[in-house]
């Protein structure tokens, strides 16, 4: 007996969840949402971010002037926009569960440590799962898809002369910067896309939910539509990790790189002289 004891208790090295994975993963007990319901939070994120940058960006330009009046605009008006995925993340999690306490927001938006779907296993080693991924959404970053203007596309307007000279010495746009990808990679697109639209698609596309969900988010960057080609392969690189291990932070980390990436990128040109 006391063999079999030792036995068992090398076998547990790690947390394993058994509950509510019983009952068939982490979103069992998520509501889940029609069709309607999923393009209708869609469509309520991609719209305002469409208006936003194609209608009311040149209006507010005009009233800027300045050095690059038009960059400035869709700054402050796409950060609006990524702002109000976060609201509108808010308001559709209290209307479901009746408040925003953060024991069950946690588990309806999937702010939970992955899970090895196979091992059952949570957080420690399975968290090196993130590392492939981001080397598959780096090599995104460097596939040839189609050029936006310079004006509008802002990996192209900070490898231009117009961007460096804009962001120099220039705090103020700095810190804008800063809010805009907090709010894109963490608090906006990825915890709208991957916390509360994923674990609410299985009901309506099964095994393939992660595809649609790619496949929508792709086809919201209406604000940017050059993008959504090679946006296709987040499929792989932010839905799928998210859907196998069943937490957002695997959509946020490896979204967040490329943040990270642009923030010390725009701050070298803070800091030139």
């Amino acid at each position: 007996m006391r063999a079999l004891v030792k036995r068992r208790a090398r076998k547990r090295p790690h947390r394993v969840e058994h509950s509510p994975e019983r009952r068939g993963g982490r979103d069992a007990d998520v509501r889940q949402y029609s069709l309607a319901q999923i393009l209708a939070v869609w469509a309520a994120a991609a719209v305002p971010m469409g208006v936003l940058a194609w209608v009311v960006a040149p209006w507010l330009s005009d009233q800027l002037g300045g050095d690059e009046p038009l960059t400035q605009a869709l700054l402050l008006l796409l950060t609006a926009g990524l702002v109000w995925q976060f609201l509108l993340v808010l308001i559709l999690t209290r209307h479901e569960l009746g408040s925003l306490r953060w024991s069950r927001v946690r588990d309806a938006l999937w702010l939970r440590p992955p899970r090895d779907p196979r091992t059952g296993r949570v957080g420690g080693r399975v968290w090196w799962w993130v590392l492939p991924f981001l080397v598959l959404f780096g090599l995104e970053q460097v596939l040839p898809g189609i050029t936006g203007p310079v004006s509008r596309d802002f990996g192209e307007f900070l490898g231009s002369d117009r961007g460096q000279e804009f962001f120099q010495g220039a705090w103020g746009w700095f810190a804008v910067e800063v809010v805009l990808v907090v709010f894109n990679t963490v608090l906006g697109e990825e915890l709208l896309f991957r916390g509360l639209l994923l674990p609410r698609m299985r009901g309506v596309f099964g095994r393939g939910d992660f595809v649609a969900n790619g496949v929508l988010f792709a086809v919201y960057h209406l604000h940017i539509p050059w993008v959504i080609p090679t946006a296709l392969v987040d499929i792989l690189a932010l839905a799928y990790p998210s859907r196998r291990f069943q937490s957002a932070w695997m959509g946020i980390i490896v979204h967040s790189a490329q943040s990270v990436f642009a923030v010390v990128f725009v701050l070298t040109f803070v800091l030139a002289q």
